[in-house]
């Protein structure tokens, strides 16, 4: 009767494994903080070749605009009509393509004129952007991140985001940074970070306590946006309607360990 006993064992060992433990969220350091337009819905945040651009949501509020890091003062803008709820950024090649967030428009604009070029459709809602060198990457506040073709906005593929096996939804504001995909996660102060390849989420960097209690009122006050600074490995980040952005370092969790089922994992509907 030895081979029940075995089989209990490796029943008993394989139950305990899947209420072992999860890796505890990584924490951050702030390096630098800088002043942010507080009147700033901000949807997408870009760094790139030493300019800060930013797109701001809300109907009859959206823009495009260029911002000094320094001083947060907006440098160069475009407004956004009134009918639109502009949504995620991101730059591909000299041009920024901006989401909107129900119109089903992206529009897609020379970086340095701010001049627009062209729109181009798709058939969900938009929410975050980024792009990996090859394609434009969407969140649209579910659990799917889709690849499209830069070019002509066609769905390539997509990726549903689990971690531990659960959904990950309500992913917002997205940047591509040293081959993984970081997700802002709507009204939480947690950022995800996710494989482009499988949609596992590989860890969580938690932002807790950047801004003071009473720094922010409005309830949409949260966090969203982030930019990475590649040519000097800077990471920014910020939130709607914050007056400051911050340049943070994150701190790798320790060996301490949570179990899984404390492990935070965010669901429901947007």
């Amino acid at each position: 009767m030895r081979f029940p006993f075995l089989f209990r064992v490796i029943l008993f060992l394989g139950a305990a494994a899947s209420a072992f433990y999860a890796r505890a969220d990584d924490t951050y350091k702030v390096v630098h903080t800088y002043p942010h337009d507080p009147r700033a819905y901000t949807q997408g945040l870009v760094y790139i070749d030493g300019h800060l651009y930013e797109s701001t949501g809300l109907n009859g509020r959206s823009s495009l605009r260029m911002d000094d890091l320094a001083t947060g003062r907006v440098l160069q803008s475009a407004p956004v009509a009134s009918q639109f709820f502009a949504e995620g950024l991101a730059p591909w090649g000299s041009t920024l393509v901006q989401l909107t967030w129900q119109s089903h428009v992206a529009f897609v604009y020379d970086r340095f004129s701010f001049r627009l070029l062209k729109t181009l459709h798709y058939d969900c809602e938009g929410w975050g952007l980024t792009e990996d060198g090859r394609n434009l990457i969407e969140s649209d506040g579910s659990s799917e991140i889709r690849f499209f073709d830069p070019q002509t906005f066609r769905e390539v593929r997509h990726i549903t985001v689990k971690d531990h096996g659960a959904q990950v939804d309500q992913l917002n504001e997205l940047e591509y940074i040293h081959g993984q995909i970081y997700a802002n996660v709507w009204h939480t102060d947690r950022i995800a970070r996710i494989s482009p390849a499988t949609g596992q989420v590989l860890g969580w960097i938690n932002l807790a306590g950047l801004l003071a209690p009473g720094e922010v009122s409005d309830p949409e006050a949260v966090l969203n946006g982030i930019a990475y600074d590649a040519a000097h490995d800077r990471l920014f980040v910020t939130g709607k309607l914050w007056p400051k952005l911050f340049e943070i370092k994150v701190v790798p969790a320790q060996a301490k360990m949570v179990p899984i089922h404390h492990a935070k994992v965010q669901t429901g509907t947007h």
